[in-house]
């Protein structure tokens, strides 16, 4: 096995000679959406099986929030990974970070337990009436912190399009707001605990866990490529840049990014982790064993601006 292995790296490295251009040391800050928990240590783990000299050191908040920590309150930072390519468009670039790169996609859902009120019934046609009874609760992620609460919004307003449900949005927005939470993996708690019935969740996530999910037409799901234009007239108001702006965030199918900032402490390991977690033999097919599958490579508007060992992931 061990053997297997070392060929297997062997190979792997005449692919991406770059990668291995030097030992590698130090800490590596990485910070990341809280969809990603799963794969990233996946991916840490067996990144450190070539480099154990690397200390990965790893954040998790929703996307929003991971952007803030560089952005307001400076902490130091390698590698950001978000759960929307658009928060490091928006937030990081040009001043935090040169360039992001679009890797794998992911769908909303309805996800719940064997245990959730009306488990039993509930369907791509009556979700939405279940989660406005008064016996039933729901969960979702905060809007100003973590994409998935603003995505979750996006499904509600093309639901009610969809459906033909004037108001539904309001509806649903104005129910259990007691049960909003930063990031989107903090939801799986309450749901576990049956303080909640229902959650909006990633399909990725629910798949990590093990949870039952309710797959949504493809026409609020904000997966699709076909319905981008769509998703893009549902448009959600979040928390600028600036104590009292607002920003718009428009739908469109989801696309994770991740990029290395500007004074990242630990350059040389950032861009071989990086590498690494973007290769189809690793990263990524240990992102896509666990519900996120690869979109690359995407167009990349910043594609001169990037390192030349991370091209090959991109198109220009």
């Amino acid at each position: 096995m061990k053997f297997t292995f070392t060929f297997l790296w062997l190979c792997f490295l005449a692919f991406y000679p770059g990668i291995a251009q030097q030992p590698l040391s130090g800490d590596l800050i990485i910070f990341h959406a809280g969809s990603l928990s799963v794969p990233m240590k996946e991916i840490s783990a067996a990144f450190k099986e070539i480099y154990p000299g690397v200390n990965i050191m790893m954040e998790s908040a929703g996307s929003v929030e991971c952007a803030r920590k560089i952005t307001d309150l400076n902490k130091p930072c390698d590698i950001m990974a978000s759960a929307d390519y658009k928060v490091i468009d928006n937030m990081l670039i040009p001043k935090y970070s040169s360039w992001n790169i679009k890797f794998v996609s992911n769908e909303m859902c309805i996800v719940y337990t064997e245990k959730s009120r009306y488990a039993g019934q509930i369907n791509e046609k009556n979700w939405y009436d279940l989660l406005l009874k008064k016996d039933v609760a729901y969960g979702r992620a905060d809007p100003n912190s973590d994409p998935c609460g603003y995505r979750s919004v996006m499904t509600m307003q093309l639901a009610e399009k969809h459906y033909n449900k004037p108001g539904l949005t309001n509806l649903l927005t104005a129910k259990d707001q007691n049960y909003m939470r930063p990031k989107e993996v903090d939801l799986i708690a309450l749901l576990e605990t049956q303080s909640v019935d229902f959650i909006f969740l990633y399909k990725s996530v629910a798949i990590q866990h093990n949870l039952k999910y309710l797959i949504l037409p493809a026409e609020i799901n904000l997966k699709e490529t076909e319905y981008a234009d769509l998703y893009k007239t549902a448009v959600v108001p979040i928390n600028g840049k600036e104590p009292g702006q607002k920003a718009l965030m428009k739908g469109e199918p989801m696309i994770y990014g991740v990029a290395m900032i500007t004074n990242a402490p630990n350059k040389t390991a950032a861009l071989a982790y990086i590498q690494f977690m973007l290769s189809k033999e690793q990263g990524i097919k240990i992102l896509e064993k666990n519900g996120q599958p690869s979109v690359i490579p995407q167009q990349n508007p910043n594609y001169d601006k990037l390192p030349a060992e991370l091209k090959q992931f991109t198109t220009r």
